[in-house]
């Protein structure tokens, strides 16, 4: 099992490439799963997700193919990804298996794709990350509108489709607000749907957008995405084309942040911060400085100490809760004491006892955090208990005195392409370890 350690105290100065978004690339994936032909996809990150995904479409009789990897960035960091090629040879296939659907939670992805070109579908209730309980319900109650049928039998969602299914008008706002994959799930059988169909209390996330670009690309009728109202004029058949993946906003809030707790001077490119509004506007009031030119964002510190704020995470536009524990860590180093509330998640606090054991001062009371400033963090031994949390864990070990070890890193290659070698690019010191068990 792989670990990381961290030697901290280095300013981070350079260049970094932002990877393609792996929560627009796995839904995106799937959807490949209703067109005819070959679908070319630029930007796909190479993870550990990514490949799971990979093996289940191969499971479900498609072809995928990963073009060699492009050419190394002048600025010396990592090559990243050539085009990845995914066409449908065999659709005779409908079940998602439990070994590799359990590994990841986007796996219920590949439902409404299934259902709308298959008229079947057996997908396992899937996995993921352990941050709360997060219930496929309200993609079952959309793909219920537009006629298919379901049973829970073994472990499994067992869906049916009596012939085509059927365009419908549907609310899918839940209890901690819209679902973005309910909405890419149902959006994308409803492409394939016999009449109009409208999703009201729609994910706006940039991630939703894409997928439904692509779906327009392939042939589909959608607009209204990006906003709460999502409206799908259904047609007979989807063919293969080509598309670009946004970039990973969570990944660019990431190194901002890296940049701005190291109190570095850090160039992104591949960088929307059109995408990051909300989490610009509390990092300008925290005290860092963005500069976008040219394509590129420049990040620094504006000057003095690093502010407290409070915040609560939302659904887009508002702050992500993917990008809550980064946040956390940069907050440690405030002046004052931030409140940090969590409302999509309210169980994803796992990383502040970690950030405790190094010299952090953050408690929890309910679905808050409140974070007192420290003036420093020290190296310690830490466990990464899912992706984001992985990646608050590594920023803190960047400014941290000493060496910092941090257990578990296979969730952080869930979500994070080639991190090490990105940040060691730009001055980290940062070695992956493998330790036999």
């Amino acid at each position: 099992m792989d670990s990381f350690l961290i030697q901290g105290g280095q300013k981070l100065t350079g260049t970094v490439d932002v990877s393609g978004a792996k929560n627009a690339a796995l839904p995106i994936l799937s959807a490949c799963l209703m067109a005819r032909g070959v679908t070319t996809l630029h930007g796909v990150p190479r993870l550990s997700d990514i490949d799971s995904m990979i093996d289940l479409l191969r499971e479900l009789g498609c072809r995928v193919e990963r073009q060699a990897n492009a050419n190394t960035p002048a600025h010396g960091g990592p090559a990243l990804n050539g085009p990845l090629q995914v066409e449908v040879t065999d659709a005779g296939q409908s079940e998602a298996g439990y070994d590799i659907v359990s590994k990841m939670r986007a796996s219920i992805s590949v439902l409404g794709p299934l259902l709308a070109s298959r008229g079947k579908a057996v997908v396992s209730l899937p996995g993921g990350c352990a941050i709360g309980d997060r219930p496929v319900d309200l993609h079952l109650r959309g793909l219920r509108k537009l006629g298919a049928t379901f049973d829970l039998n073994g472990g499994n969602i067992v869906g049916t489709v009596n012939g085509r299914l059927k365009g419908a008008r549907m609310y899918l706002g839940g209890a901690a607000g819209p679902t973005v994959l309910g909405t890419i799930n149902v959006m994308c059988a409803a492409a394939l749907a016999e009449g109009e169909t409208v999703i009201v209390g729609a994910a706006c996330e940039p991630e939703v957008t894409d997928t439904a670009n692509l779906l327009n690309k392939m042939g589909a009728k959608i607009t209204g995405h990006g906003t709460p109202e999502i409206k799908i004029e259904g047609v007979d058949r989807l063919n293969g084309t080509e598309h670009r993946i946004i970039p990973d906003r969570i990944e660019a809030a990431t190194f901002i942040i890296a940049a701005a707790m190291t109190d570095g001077d850090l160039k992104l490119t591949n960088c929307n911060l059109n995408h990051l509004v909300a989490v610009v506007d509390q990092l300008e009031n925290i005290g860092v400085k963005l500069e976008e030119k040219d394509g590129v964002v420049r990040v620094t510190r504006a000057g003095g100490k690093l502010k407290p704020v409070e915040l609560t995470t939302q659904p887009y536009p508002g702050f992500p809760t993917d990008v809550q524990a980064q946040l956390v860590a940069l907050l440690c180093l405030a002046d004052g004491m931030s409140v940090i509330g969590e409302r999509i998640f309210p169980e994803r606090f796992l990383h502040l006892g970690e950030l405790n054991r190094m010299g952090a001062h953050v408690r929890k009371e309910g679905a808050t955090a409140f974070i007192h400033g420290v003036d420093r963090l020290q190296g310690a031994t830490v466990m990464a208990s899912d992706l984001r949390a992985s990646a608050a864990l590594v920023l803190a070990g960047l400014v941290a005195k000493g060496t910092t070890k941090i257990n578990r890193v296979y969730h952080i290659d869930r979500g994070y392409e080639k991190i090490e070698q990105k940040l060691n690019a730009v001055g980290a010191r940062i070695e992956r370890v493998n330790e036999k068990n």
